[in-house]
């Protein structure tokens, strides 16, 4: 069986609210998943895609709703996004938003890929679910296009926005359901079409959106950018463990300790199961210091100095040698090359 990667903790929060709503306990239903409680508490905490496609599966069941993924997506947040949510609440207008689904939405999870076509005067987003589990993938699909719509219609301040149409591949779910997607969408919808499938009018793309700042969308995209290097060929354990540090090294911090407590073992246990792996802490805290000192270099002013200090070394100089042995570039020639211009705080 093909894995199926990894999703965000806001990707299940959306689901546990509509659990929440309706009444239905959700406690069973992580324990069959695999799923610690505590698992909601953290914002930049991921599960195994298995996990997240287990846990909607019972709550198909525990439901017994034939549209729970239709449903589940009048529960969408910002956060339902993870940081993709806040880079679209930044764009200017939605059609910018909407460009930015594809290169980030790995951020979400690798339930599925979205790929956009243009023609005439109509933009056509197209979603293939990764997920597999025949009962489950037709309530994704639903609540990634009723997520979709309804924040879209949020963004814009617009409840009157609607798609020209709708195609999903799951079967008919019967007359009675099938109202509740055109009342939801305001639009014909088709099922059992060959993919799946939101069209739109080119001229809603020009819809400005509420809370544009083009400053705070290139930090979130930066932001954006490190945690999707930092996911890439990770396994579950490497991926939490870089996430950790990550949010350490926004305080200048690195403990291992903490690391490893938050994961709920000890340091040797950590640095143990991490050997198995093939790699060690002391390596993953270079390759995340290293992504994020490119990051910050590339996209802020900081002096390098404060670079230095906010990435947990305790002399520039140090900096500066693990920089140039990884990069065969100082910190300042990088900056020089990338803005030809002469680097702050060299």
């Amino acid at each position: 069986m093909t894995p199926l990667g990894t999703a965000s903790v806001a990707a299940l929060r959306q689901y546990v609210r509509y659990a929440d709503a309706k009444g239905i306990s959700t406690s069973e239903l992580f324990s069959k998943a695999g799923l610690e409680p505590n698992i909601l508490d953290t914002d930049d905490g991921r599960l195994k895609g298995e996990q997240l496609q287990t846990f909607i599966h019972l709550l198909a069941e525990a439901s017994g709703n034939p549209i729970l993924g239709l449903e589940t997506g009048d529960f969408v947040q910002p956060g339902s996004y993870s940081v993709l949510g806040y880079i679209t609440m930044s764009c200017a207008t939605l059609g910018e938003a909407v460009t930015r689904i594809a290169p980030y939405e790995k951020l979400v999870g690798d339930m599925g890929t979205t790929g956009l076509r243009m023609k005439g005067h109509e933009v056509s987003l197209v979603w293939t679910c990764n997920f597999t589990d025949p009962v489950v993938w037709p309530h994704v699909v639903d609540n990634v296009f009723a997520s979709w719509i309804s924040y879209a219609r949020w963004l814009a301040d617009n409840d009157n926005a609607y798609p020209i149409r709708v195609s999903l591949q799951r079967s008919s779910p019967g007359p009675i359901y099938e109202a509740e997607y055109r009342e939801r969408w305001g639009c014909p919808v088709m099922f059992a079409a060959p993919e799946n499938v939101v069209t739109l009018h080119q001229d809603l793309l020009a819809t400005r959106l509420r809370q544009p700042d083009p400053l705070l969308r290139k930090t979130l995209e930066a932001h954006a950018l490190s945690q999707l290097a930092l996911l890439d060929t990770d396994t579950d354990l490497t991926s939490r463990v870089k996430q950790g540090i990550q949010k350490q090294l926004a305080s200048g911090v690195t403990r291992q300790d903490m690391i490893a407590e938050d994961l709920g073992m000890t340091s040797r246990t950590l640095q143990r199961k991490l050997s198995q792996e093939g790699v060690s802490y002391q390596k993953l805290l270079d390759d995340v210091r290293q992504q994020m000192a490119e990051d910050y270099l590339r996209n802020t002013e900081m002096s390098i100095p404060d670079i230095a200090l906010r990435l947990g070394y305790s002399e520039t100089t140090s900096f500066h040698r693990k920089f140039k042995a990884a990069t065969g570039k100082t910190p300042g020639d990088y900056r020089r090359g990338l803005t030809g211009s002469d680097p702050k705080g060299v």
